[in-house]
């Protein structure tokens, strides 16, 4: 939380909800997969499953390093 918000004050008093949700997301993508899921299901207003299924194709993806097993 702090270093988005340090991030904010970075670009002056008013800062576009967008670049808030987007700074939360990225900040939740290198601390907690499952955590960035869920809050890009709300953020992005999930409504198939399939919206998550392609999100947690792709976080695992950008996850397991070329050539190394997944461990699930």
């Amino acid at each position: 939380v702090s270093g988005v918000q340090r991030q904010m004050e970075t670009l002056g008093d008013e800062v576009q909800s967008g670049r808030i949700g987007e700074a939360v997301m990225a900040g939740l993508k290198a601390l907690d997969h499952v955590a960035y899921i869920r809050f890009a299901s709300i953020y992005k207003d999930f409504s198939e499953p399939g919206d998550f299924a392609e999100i947690a194709e792709r976080v695992e993806k950008e996850a397991v390093p070329p050539g190394q097993d997944k461990l699930i």
